[in-house]
């Protein structure tokens, strides 16, 4: 009989876009920062901030922070840059940063996609006949 121990929960934001990626992780409501690393704090030039090996050197210095707080099990959001001209699939930086944290031993509960849609708002540019090349 193995005594289980209790899951204690808290949020991943990774906001990645072709520029860079931001972890974010919080308390359950979303409301206390916990820990907080992004790829341009991991690498020196700015073409590498968005590459996977940024993203999963960021996510492994925030898990390491989560994990020393007692966080034991996240709900993982991930969100790219979206809105009426942004590019709704998220960047290279995304699946690295989510691999490595479930590898180092955090219980990984419910992957959402929280990409801002527009419900039609401003108007897009490029004018009446669309962007001509």
């Amino acid at each position: 009989m193995s005594e289980r121990r209790e899951i204690r929960w808290g949020i991943c934001h990774i906001y990645s876009s072709y520029n860079n990626t931001i972890i974010h992780i919080t308390d359950i409501t979303g409301s206390e920062t916990i820990a907080f690393s992004s790829g341009g704090q991991m690498v020196k030039a700015d073409r590498l901030e968005s590459s996977p090996t940024a993203a999963m050197a960021a996510s492994k210095k925030a898990g390491e922070a989560a994990l020393e707080k007692g966080i034991t099990g996240i709900h993982v959001k991930i969100k790219a840059p979206g809105g009426h001209n942004g590019p709704s699939n998220p960047g290279p930086g995304a699946q690295a940063a989510v691999r490595t944290l479930s590898r180092m031993g955090l219980r990984i509960g419910i992957i959402e996609d929280v990409t801002p849609i527009p419900h039609d708002g401003c108007r897009k540019k490029g004018g009446k006949r669309g962007r001509r090349v």
